[in-house]
C-alpha cells in the first residue's frame, strides 16, 4: 500500500510539473498550422493586408498560417467565430476598427464585447481618412465647405452605406461644425462613389486607401485629412486639426487579437514575431499601398488603445442612430 501512494504521488507530481493537452507549451509553440480568421471578403484591402501578416508569421514561425475568410453580417460572423474558437494560440483574428469597434455597437444581434472577448496581440496599421468633395462644389477649403453648406442649408448630400465610415464620420462633421446637410443612404461604396463623381453627393469622408487614386488623378477635392498629422503622400492637404476641428482625429486600424484565455507566453510570441515583420522596410512598402503605416507595439499597447477606441467608434455610431439586424 506505502508503495502505491508513494507511486501515485510520483504520478501527480509529475502530472503537475506537464502542459495539459488544452494548454501547449508555449516554448514548444506552434507545433501546427494556425488559423487567421479574416471576416470580410477576400481580395479587399484588409484581406490582403491579413494575408501579408499571414505569410510573414508563416515564415518566421515556420508553421503554416491559413487565412480563414469568414464574411457576412458585417464582419459579426467571423468575430463571432474567432472568439468561440480554443484559447490555445492556433486561431488569430485578424481585426480592424470595422470589425473590433464599429460592428458591435452596429450589430446588437452580434452579443461579443470585443474588450472581454479577446486578447490584444498586436496593432499592425493604421489608415487615415480624408474629407473630399465633387469638383462641382465651388470649395478649395474646409471653412469654405463649412460656410457655403451654412449658406445653402439642406441642399448638399453625402452618401455612404449605413454604418459605413463615411456615413459615421461625415455625420461626426456634420455635428461639430453644426451643418444643415443631408444624408442619402447607399447599399454599397461603389454607388456612393459614381454619384459623387457625377456631383449628385457633394462630400464625404472616407478611407484614403479607397480615394487615393481619385484624388491623384483630380476626380475629387481633397480638402482635409482627418488626423494630428499631414499625410506624406498628400503633403499639401491640410488635417481636419489645422481646419479648425482640433478633436477630429480618426485613423481606420487593423490588429490581431485572439480568444480571451490565450496563454501569455503564446501571445508574446505572437506578438514579437509580427513586430519583426512590421519593421521590415518590405512590409512598410508593402502597407503604403493601402495608404496605411505600420504601427508595431506591445499587446498592453494594443489593449490600451483599444480600451478608447471601442468606445469612441461605439459614441459616433450612436450619434449617427445607426443600427443594423
Amino acid at each position: 500500500m506505502i508503495r502505491k501512494l508513494i507511486l501515485l504521488a510520483s504520478m501527480v507530481a509529475l502530472a503537475a510539473g506537464l502542459p495539459s493537452a488544452a494548454a501547449p507549451a508555449a516554448d514548444s509553440y506552434p507545433t501546427k498550422p494556425i488559423r487567421m480568421i479574416v471576416p470580410f471578403p477576400p481580395g479587399g484591402p484588409i484581406d490582403t493586408m491579413a494575408r501579408l501578416v499571414a505569410h510573414d508569421l508563416s515564415t518566421r514561425l515556420g508553421q503554416q498560417v491559413v487565412v480563414d475568410n469568414r464574411p457576412g453580417a458585417g464582419s459579426t460572423l467571423g468575430t463571432k467565430a474567432a472568439a468561440g474558437a480554443d484559447p490555445d494560440g492556433y486561431t488569430l483574428l485578424f481585426g480592424s476598427s470595422g470589425s473590433l469597434a464599429v460592428a458591435p455597437a452596429l450589430y446588437a444581434s452580434l452579443d461579443v464585447d470585443p474588450l472581454k472577448a479577446f486578447a490584444p496581440v498586436a496593432k499592425v496599421s493604421l489608415l487615415p481618412h480624408v474629407l473630399v468633395v465633387s469638383n462641382t462644389l465651388p470649395v478649395t477649403s474646409v471653412r469654405e465647405l463649412v460656410a457655403y453648406a451654412k449658406a445653402h442649408p439642406g441642399k448638399l448630400n453625402y452618401g455612404a452605406g449605413l454604418g459605413t465610415p463615411p456615413h459615421l464620420l461625415t455625420t461626426l462633421l456634420k455635428s461639430q461644425a453644426d451643418l444643415d446637410v443631408v444624408y442619402v443612404p447607399y447599399k454599397g461604396s461603389a454607388a456612393s462613389i459614381t454619384d459623387l463623381l457625377a456631383g449628385q453627393t457633394q462630400f464625404t469622408i472616407d478611407g484614403l486607401v479607397g480615394l487615393y487614386p481619385l484624388i491623384k488623378d483630380g476626380k475629387v477635392r481633397a480638402l482635409a485629412i482627418a488626423r494630428g498629422e499631414r499625410w506624406p503622400a498628400l503633403p499639401d492637404v491640410p488635417t481636419l486639426v489645422e481646419s479648425g476641428f482640433p478633436d477630429f482625429t480618426i485613423d481606420a486600424w487593423t490588429g490581431v487579437v485572439v480568444p480571451a484565455g490565450t496563454p501569455p507566453e503564446i501571445i508574446a510570441t505572437l506578438n514579437r514575431t509580427i513586430n519583426d515583420g512590421l519593421r521590415t522596410a518590405e512590409t512598410k512598402a508593402n502597407l503604403v499601398r493601402f495608404s496605411a503605416i505600420a504601427d508595431a507595439g506591445t499587446p498592453a499597447d494594443f489593449a490600451a488603445f483599444l480600451a478608447k477606441e471601442v468606445p469612441r467608434w461605439a459614441a459616433i455610431v450612436k450619434l449617427a442612430g445607426a443600427k443594423a439586424e
